[in-house]
C-alpha cells in the first residue's frame, strides 16, 4: 500500500501544471467517464438503514460506492455463519498467494443439500474489479438470515462464491478499470500469476479455477451464474446478460438454450423491469468509432464459462453488468437477478433438469470447433442507445465519440453478427492418453470426465494424428505459446500404451468436450495451448556428405520416387533453389528420419 500511496502521489507532482490539477482534480477522476442518466429504481428500498446490525459495508457507504476487502467480507460472512443456521461458509482452495477460497451455502437442508433441490451457483469476482456479486449476494443472503427471504431456500438451494479471484481481489485502488464507475476501491483483473480466469475453463491451469472444478462437482448446479461487469460503448441498458444459443442460433445444448430463452429470459427481464432496470441483450460493439456499426456475440469459446456450460451441458448465464452505471445501480439489479432466478428454480427447476438430461443425451458425430465471427448478420437488433456526437481530439488527431448521457428515444436498429465453426471435428470412439502426460489426464479429472486406466501394458490398433506444418504463436498468452496445425494426416498403428494410460470414451455427458479438448485442430485443446510442444522436436539428424549419396542411390532404385522428385522442382522453384531443403525432403523418406516428430502422443479409436 505504501509503494501504491507513493506511485500516486508521484503522478501528481508530474501533473501539477495542469489546468485541471489547479482545480484541485486529478485528470484520471471518475469526471473523464461520460455522465450516467438519473436513476430512481425501486430496488433502492432493498438497501438497509446503517441502524441495522448487519448491514454491509456498501449499503453504509453514503455513497453507496463502497465494496469490502477480502478480509472484512469473509469476517462478515463467518459471523452471518454463526447467527444463522441456514448459512454456512465452506472453504474449497487456496489462492495462489495463500488466501482461501470460500463459498457460502445457503440452505434449510443442514450440512448435506437434498439433490432433489435445484441448486443456483452464484460466482462473482472471477474479475475482481467487477464485484457486483459479491455484494448483491451479502445483501440477499442476510436478508434470506434475518429479514424473512428465508422462503426462497424452501424448494432451492444456493451457493454463492462471493471471491474467486481472491488474489486480485486483494491487488486493489482506485485505478483498477478506467471504464467502470464505482466501486471507489476496485480489484485487479489478474491473478497473482497474471493470469485471466476467465480463459482457464478448458485449460485448467490455475488453482482457483482447478479448485472452482471441484466445487462444481461437489454441489451440481442446475443454474450458473457468471457475474461481470461490461468494458465498451455506452448504452442504456443496467443489467445485460446472455448465454450461448440465445434466440434460436445454435448451440451445443439446444433445450437448455431453449428454457432460458423461453422462461428464464421474460421472467428475469419483467422482474428486473418491476424493480427500474433496463434489462438487455449481452452486447459487444464491433466499431468502438461506429456505434450502430452492430453487435457481435462475443465469441462462443469454451475457454470461457458460457461457452464452456455449452459444452458441458451446464446452463450457464453470463451477467455483464454495465460498467458506466453506478454501482449501486449495478449491485442492485444483480440482487434482483439472483432472486428471481431462485424463484423461478422453485417453480420450473423441474423442467430446467428434463432440459439438461435430453442435452446431456446427445452425442453428435459431427462436433462444431474453432468458432470465427460470421461477416453477415444473422439478424436486425432492436437497440436502447445513448446520444453522442463526434468531436475533433486534439490528443488522439481524429474524431473521437462523445456519450452525452441522455437516452436516444429513438430504437437503434443494428447488425447482429453471430459465429460460425471454422472446423468440423468427427467424433471417434474413444482417446488413448499415455501415462506420461500424467499431467492432461489430471485436468481431464478435474473436468470430471470419465476414464478408463490401463492396469498393465496394451498394444492397440489406433488411428495416430500426423501434424502438418505446426506454427508457434508470435506472443505468448496466459502463460502459454499457443500452437495451431491447419491440417492433418491420420496412420493406424499398433501401438503400445503403458500401464496407467488412459481410454477416454466420448460416449459420456461431457464427450463434446472431450473431442475439443484432445483434438489437436481444436483451438480449445491442450495441444493448441502448447501443452504437447515435445512433438515439434525433432531428435536424429544426417549430415548431407551422407543424404546426398543415399538420395543419389534411392533416385536411381525408385522410379516413382524420382518423378515425384522432379515434378516437385518444377513446380516450387524455391524448393528447386534451397539444396538443404532438396537434401530433408530425402531424409524424410528414409528409415533414418525420426518416426515420431509431429506424431501427435493421443490416438483415436475410431
Amino acid at each position: 500500500m505504501r509503494t501504491y500511496l507513493l506511485t500516486a502521489a508521484a503522478l501528481t507532482v508530474a501533473l501539477t501544471a495542469s489546468t485541471t490539477m489547479a482545480q484541485n482534480k486529478a485528470p484520471w477522476d471518475e469526471a473523464f467517464l461520460p455522465p450516467a442518466p438519473q436513476w430512481q429504481g425501486a430496488s433502492q428500498a432493498l438497501i438497509r438503514d446503517r441502524t441495522d446490525p448487519w448491514v454491509t459495508a456498501f449499503e453504509a457507504d453514503p455513497a453507496h460506492d463502497f465494496s469490502p476487502t477480502y478480509v472484512d467480507t469473509r469476517a462478515w460472512f463467518d459471523r452471518l455463519d454463526k447467527a444463522s443456521k441456514l448459512i454456512r461458509v465452506e472453504d474449497f482452495g487456496v489462492s495462489p498467494q495463500g488466501r482461501a477460497i470460500f463459498a457460502v451455502i445457503a440452505s434449510k437442508d443442514g450440512d448435506k443439500l437434498d439433490p432433489k433441490k435445484p441448486l443456483l451457483l452464484i460466482q462473482a469476482g472471477i474479475h475482481p474489479g467487477e464485484i457486483d456479486g459479491k455484494d448483491a449476494g451479502m445483501m440477499l443472503l442476510r436478508d434470506m438470515a434475518f429479514h424473512g427471504k428465508d422462503g426462497l431456500l424452501d424448494k432451492v438451494n444456493l451457493v454463492l462464491i462471493p471471491i474467486l479471484s481472491v488474489d486480485g481481489h486483494e491487488r486493489s485502488g482506485p485505478y483498477s478499470r478506467p471504464n467502470q464507475r464505482g466501486p471507489r476501491i476496485q480489484g485487479w483483473r489478474n491473478t497473482a500469476t497474471n493470469q485471466n480466469l476467465n480463459r482457464d475453463f478448458m485449460k485448467l491451469d490455475q488453482p482457483e479455477m482447478q479448485a472452482l472444478k471441484r466445487l462444481q462437482a461437489k454441489y451440481r448446479a442446475d443454474l450458473y451464474v457468471d457475474v461481470h461487469v461490461t468494458d465498451g460503448m455506452d448504452y442504456q441498458y443496467d443489467v445485460t446478460y446472455g448465454f450461448n444459443g440465445e434466440n434460436g442460433v445454435w448451440n451445443r445444448s439446444p433445450a437448455i438454450a431453449q428454457w432460458l430463452d423461453g422462461v428464464l429470459k421474460p421472467t428475469m427481464n419483467q422482474s428486473l423491469e418491476a424493480q427500474g432496470h433496463i434489462p438487455g441483450e449481452l452486447v459487444f460493439g464491433i466499431d468502438e468509432h461506429n456505434p450502430k456499426a452492430g453487435f457481435s456475440d462475443g465469441g462462443l469459446g469454451e475457454r470461457y464459462s458460457n461457452g464452456w456450460g455449452a459444452a458441458a451441458h451446464v446452463p450457464t448465464i453470463l451477467i455483464e453488468n454495465h460498467s458506466l452505471k453506478p454501482h449501486a445501480q449495478r449491485v442492485l439489479g444483480t440482487y434482483v437477478f439472483i432472486e428471481t432466478a431462485l424463484k423461478l428454480l422453485a417453480d420450473k427447476g423441474a423442467d430446467l433438469r428434463t432440459a439438461i438430461a435430453a442435452d446431456s443425451a446427445l452425442r453428435p458425430a459431427q462436433i462444431p470447433a474453432n468458432f470465427v465471427s460470421d461477416p453477415k448478420p444473422a439478424y436486425m437488433r432492436a437497440f436502447k442507445g445513448i446520444k453522442y456526437e463526434y468531436y475533433d481530439s486534439p490528443a488522439s488527431g481524429r474524431k473521437e465519440v462523445r456519450w452525452l448521457g441522455v437516452a436516444d428515444p429513438e430504437i437503434w436498429q443494428t447488425p447482429f453478427y453471430g459465429s460460425k465453426p471454422g472446423l468440423t471435428l468427427k467424433r471417434p470412439t474413444a482417446y488413448y492418453v499415455p501415462s506420461y502426460r500424467a499431467d492432461l489426464i489430471a485436468r481431464l479429472k478435474l473436468h470430471g470426465v470419465a476414464l478408463e486406466t490401463l492396469p498393465a501394458d496394451k498394444t492397440v490398433k489406433v488411428e495416430m494424428i500426423r501434424l502438418t506444418d505446426p506454427k508457434l504463436a508470435p506472443r505468448a498468452n496466459e502463460g502459454h505459446v499457443q500452437i495451431s496445425v491447419d491440417t492433418v494426416t491420420t496412420e493406424t498403428r499398433d501401438w503400445m500404451f503403458p500401464k496407467g494410460s488412459v481410454r477416454v470414451p466420448t460416449d459420456q455427458v461431457l464427450g463434446d468436450l472431450v473431442v475439443l479438448l484432445l483434438e489437436p485442430q481444436s483451438s480449445e485443446s491442450f495441444f493448441a495451448w502448447g501443452m504437447v510442444p515435445e512433438v515439434l522436436s525433432r531428435v536424429e539428424y544426417i549430415e548431407a556428405y551422407a543424404i546426398a549419396p543415399l538420395a543419389e542411390k534411392m533416385l536411381a532404385a525408385d522410379p516413382a520416387l524420382k518423378a515425384e522428385f522432379e515434378a516437385k522442382l518444377v513446380a516450387e522453384p524455391k524448393f528447386a533453389a534451397d539444396p538443404d531443403a532438396r537434401l530433408a525432403w530425402f531424409y524424410k523418406r528414409t528409415p533414418f528420419y525420426d518416426d515420431h516428430h509431429l506424431l501427435y502422443p493421443i490416438a483415436r479409436e475410431n
